[in-house]
């Protein structure tokens, strides 16, 4: 259901994917061509360090909910979150051309368990996410200021029961997105060991899978020590001959993805909303010709279309049948061609993209307005991608999960990293 918790919730996803796409324009436009055999260089650059790492991260919690205000079985507020991670990741040695055109890319896997006030009502849920960082800035030797996002599933909640839970208008089911973002200072320790401390912004929700939706959203501290296993003494040095990374072939490439998910739907009915009974599919495509400007940065257009099954119900106030008051409208309410604008972060093995557009072939009702997108994309193949995105509506309304597959065409990319 609406509520005024989705602006947040949309805020806190928008800085993270709107800071990630701005470091992209911190390339430098120093690429050169470099002759010869490069062998021995990419071979190199192909080299890993593995880590492993532990993280606390105490957080505080929006109040955006009347339950998380006290509204609850406790009669407090709900104000405090702590949680530990374990993760592992793999980074490319320093002064490698992926290191250096990544900036210090790290990638892997991480498994975080959290406690909240209030565990009877929210439950201790456990999450499992992919995660990658890389550095903004270095400040000296030592210490640089870094990214990091974690993408993943969260599990083991206590959601919404209309009789066993029923205060919890929060979560809506036992399994549900995680989402964060962190900024923090890394201090490099000694040769395997480094100190990081920053702060740490995250989201919970489901995705319009499931009534309610209102999300949990947290802002806290990171503190963590990552080992690493395998890095050099000579971190600080660099090579008395430094090969230039070769120039980036610019070029139009074009994505080509086909998704799917389901979703919940609430439907007005005077001046409030009620849930439309059950779940309806969403399918669409998205074809996106982008202009890649460098190694870290595409941009382009996208044409957009939608099949929404939820779209343009309605209800007759007047029915006295649960089950016979929505109606759906013929199949070209339900039916929508867009387009939008996209910018996209690339990384080794994803990237993060966002868009904004709107449909300029419609029926109307739900289907008009703006729309955003905020997508990942996973390296499968060179060309071949997962596609993971959320569709929002002017803002602020949620829409439907994105989940699927694509393909890249004419594509120039130079890979260093596999």
């Amino acid at each position: 259901m609406k509520s005024g918790t989705e602006r947040l919730n949309v805020l806190i996803i928008l800085i993270a994917m709107c800071f990630l796409s701005g470091i992209a324009f911190a390339d430098d436009g120093t690429y050169k061509n470099v002759p010869g055999d490069m062998t021995d260089s990419i071979s190199y650059s192909r080299r890993l360090i593995h880590r492993l790492g532990v993280d606390g991260r105490p957080t505080y919690i929006f109040p955006t909910n009347s339950f998380l205000r006290g509204d609850n079985m406790d009669m407090k507020p709900i104000r405090k979150s702590i949680s530990a991670h374990l993760k592992y990741s793999f980074q490319y040695y320093p002064n490698s051309y992926t290191d250096r055109i990544y900036r210090g890319s790290y990638q892997g896997l991480g498994l975080a368990m959290y406690s909240f006030d209030n565990k009877e009502e929210i439950g201790t849920p456990f999450a499992l996410y992919l995660f990658q960082g890389a550095r903004i800035a270095q400040l000296n030797p030592r210490l640089s200021f870094n990214y990091e996002w974690n993408f993943g599933a969260s599990f083991g909640w206590k959601p919404y029961e209309e009789y066993d839970n029923p205060y919890n208008k929060v979560i809506g089911s036992k399994i549900n997105a995680y989402i964060n973002t962190n900024f923090y200072l890394n201090y490099i320790l000694s040769k395997e060991l480094d100190l990081t401390a920053g702060v740490d912004l995250t989201h919970f929700s489901n995705g319009n899978t499931r009534f309610p939706n209102a999300g949990l959203n947290t802002v806290g501290l990171k503190v963590g020590l990552v080992y690493n296993f395998n890095r050099n003494g000579d971190l600080f040095s660099k090579p008395f001959f430094q090969p230039p990374v070769p120039r980036f072939p610019r070029h139009i490439s074009y994505d080509v993805v086909l998704f799917g998910s389901w979703r919940r739907k609430g439907v007005y009915v005077g001046e409030g909303q009620v849930a439309a009974p059950g779940a309806f599919a969403v399918a669409g495509f998205n074809i996106n010709p982008m202009y890649n400007f460098g190694y870290n940065f595409r941009a382009g257009v996208s044409v957009d279309g939608v099949y929404d099954e939820s779209a343009n119900i309605y209800a007759d106030p007047y029915s006295s049948s649960s089950t016979e008051q929505f109606y759906r409208p013929p199949l070209s309410y339900q039916l929508a061609l867009g387009l939008s604008a996209r910018a996209e972060y690339v990384m080794p093995y994803f990237t993060v993209g966002i868009g904004l557009g709107g449909n300029v072939i419609h029926r109307g009702g739900d289907l008009k307005g703006l729309y955003q997108v905020l997508a990942l994309k996973i390296e499968v193949t060179r060309s071949s991608f997962i596609h993971i995105g959320y569709n929002l509506q002017n803002f602020h309304t949620p829409n439907y999960l994105m989940l699927g597959i694509g393909y890249r065409f004419h594509n120039k990319y130079p890979t260093f990293h596999r």
